[in-house]
């Protein structure tokens, strides 16, 4: 298997608008992906994301926002190292790109950089099926969620 990108499409009936603020946005985020996000949507903002609110409290990953283009595109670098400036070769690079499909919305999302982290393959293997596995269970709530908010607009 390659483990290059890992490549998800859903239609959402809600505004690129709606859409780009829902997975843009900290406050939105937490409804649907991570259960803590401190960032700022911005480009070259920095922050973290976190997972997982257990009595082994929340594991928190490293987040660069690369790209905000409203309402079309917004990308960020995470999994870097805390204290190293997100790159290619230290962090994977989630894109989600937003088209208008009639009263909708196409959102299309890659995540790529396994190959290039300098992993084992064992180890890109392992990270891609996790990321894969993850990506299946949440992308599906982005739909929901962001159906909810736009009728609330």
């Amino acid at each position: 298997m390659e483990y290059g990108t890992i490549e998800r499409e859903i239609r959402i009936e809600a505004s690129p608008e709606v859409v780009f603020d829902v997975v843009s946005s900290p406050e939105h985020l937490k409804e649907w992906w991570p259960d803590e996000a401190e960032f700022e949507p911005v480009v070259g903002a920095n922050g973290r994301i976190g997972f997982g609110k257990d009595a082994d409290g929340i594991t928190w990953e490293q987040f660069t926002v690369v790209d905000a283009t409203p309402p079309r595109h917004f990308s960020f670098r995470w999994t870097h190292p805390e204290g190293e400036t997100a790159a290619p070769g230290n962090s994977l690079l989630v894109v989600f790109e937003l088209e208008p499909a009639g009263s909708g919305t196409l959102l299309k999302m890659t995540e790529s950089g396994f190959r290039e982290r300098g992993w084992d393959e064992a180890k890109v293997a392992a990270q891609y099926a996790d990321h894969s596995n993850g990506w299946d269970h949440y992308i599906p709530r982005v739909a929901p969620y962001a159906e909810k908010v736009g009728a609330g607009r």
